[in-house]
Parts: C-alpha cells; structure tokens; sequence
C-alpha cells in the first residue's frame, strides 16, 4: 500500500475492483481514491452496491465520513435504528462506533467513504449483520 499522493493528482473513473469476500452479504464495487498508509493519511473509495448488500458490523479507529452519490442506502450504527440515507446525506461514524452500511432492498447504492488510518489500519471487520424482518 502507497501512501497519500505529495502534489495534485487526479484519478479518473475505471479502476473499480470486487471487494473482498467476507465482508459483506454479497461482493460490491470498490474504487480506491486514497490509499492513505501512513498514521493519520486519508484513505477513500468510491462503492457501488447492488439491492440488498450490506457490510458485515465493523468499525473505523478514528471515524469515518460516509457521502452518498446515487441510489437509496441504509445504515445502523449499534443499538440504534436503520436509517435511510438518500443522495447528498453526508453520514459521520465516530471512532470505534459499530456500524453498517449498504444499499435498500429495491435500489443499487453509490457512495464515498473517507476515514483516517491508524498505523496502516482504517477498518476492523467484524460478523455479518442480522436484520430482522
């Protein structure tokens, strides 16, 4: 992993890759704009999900900004209720907050997601969600 660019860069739509397994309920879409490595560097992406994907719970040590594009998202942070987010909504997950993120049942979900590494970490992974009906 590469650090964060040292003068303007412009990255240019194209370089979406699957996410890896385990870390969601089905594969999505991910562009990487930042790859932050260094202790406190950004990293960013830009994801795409199907209907109906969701992340597994995880957390960010030290937050993360989530910016809706297109599409209709949903997302619940521990012990609280499944909100709605629509384009524009901009979401704050605060550090170590649990939470999930993805896309409603009948529509695909884009956005960005930007968070602050720690040491080479920005996200911990943790078990699938259980969404009651």
């Amino acid at each position: 992993m590469s650090g964060n660019p040292t003068a303007m860069t412009i990255r240019r739509p194209g370089g979406a890759v699957r996410s890896p397994d385990g870390i969601a309920s089905e594969p999505f879409w991910v562009e990487a704009l930042l790859e932050g490595s260094a202790a406190g560097e950004n990293a960013a992406m830009r994801a795409t999900l199907d209907p109906g994907t969701i992340t597994n719970w995880h957390t960010h040590p030290r937050g993360q900004l989530l910016y809706a594009l297109s599409g209709i998202g949903r997302a619940q942070r521990d012990g609280g209720p499944v909100e709605e987010i629509r384009p524009g909504d901009a979401v704050w997950f605060a550090a170590g907050e649990k939470h999930w993120h993805g896309a409603a049942e009948d529509a695909p979900f884009s956005y960005v997601s930007i968070q602050a590494t720690d040491g080479e970490r920005f996200v911990d992974w943790l078990e699938p969600v259980e969404i009651s009906s």
